[in-house]
């Protein structure tokens, strides 16, 4: 019997960790992530056994930063299981005293980098995805760190059910025409824009992050894409 090729070991950055964590924050991270976490074992995740009988449909939210629209969206979507991915852990501290706060339980948090939990979920097993202010990686040594890639745009398609949405936002004017050139390459998605309003304002139910906020205070001029899985 041929044994199976190892699998390529694959390259992930992004920082880990910032300033100390404060008292509550440290305890919010022993005590709640473990219990929020996402556990990971080679096989697809039941997402059915991670979150409550009253769960109609499940969305994902990569790299959350300091949780502010997940948990908008999921205290205004309490019938939808929100997945969070966030390596930074000082962002996890922060977003689980945001649902802590609000008494929020349909979260379930992966603090790792996502294309590790991709690679797990179920096919055709989400509604809604969102990549809100990734980081540009602006010097173009680096671009091959961005998130949106060939690889990545796949993973997302089969996670993805017909008619799911993608949105991405950014404040970097050369990573989105890098963003908005790799989805059009793609034949699994659709770009939803008939007009320029169609991605220079946001949706209604698309609340603002502090990165956002941070990027029109400093005069720049933030993209928002949607596209639907075809």
């Amino acid at each position: 019997m041929t044994a199976e090729p190892p699998k390529e070991k694959r390259i992930l950055y992004g920082r880990r960790r910032g300033k100390a964590l404060r008292k509550g924050q440290r305890l919010l991270v022993e005590q709640d992530l473990p219990r929020l976490a996402i556990p990971l074992d080679g096989g697809p995740i039941d997402l059915g056994a991670l979150f409550s009988s009253t769960i109609k449909e499940y969305w994902l939210e990569i790299g959350f930063g300091g949780g502010e629209h997940l948990a908008w969206q999921a205290e205004n979507h309490p019938d939808v299981g929100i997945i969070g991915c966030e390596p930074f852990l000082n962002g996890v501290a922060m977003l689980l005293g945001k649902l802590k706060e609000a008494g929020t339980t349909n979260v379930r948090l992966h603090n790792e980098a996502a294309e590790l939990l991709i690679e797990e979920l179920p096919a055709a097993s989400l509604t809604r995805a969102f990549l809100l202010f990734p980081d540009p990686w602006p010097k173009s040594a680096h671009a091959k760190r961005r998130f949106v890639s060939h690889a990545n745009i796949s993973g997302l398609a089969r996670i993805l059910k017909k008619g799911g949405e993608f949105r991405i936002a950014t404040d970097h004017a050369d990573y989105g025409a890098w963003i908005l050139w790799h989805m059009l390459q793609s034949k699994e998605f659709v770009w939803l824009a008939e007009s320029p309003d169609d991605w220079r304002v946001r949706e209604t139910d698309w609340p603002p992050t502090r990165y956002e906020r941070k990027a029109v205070e400093k005069g720049l001029h933030p993209v928002y894409y949607r596209f639907r899985r075809k």
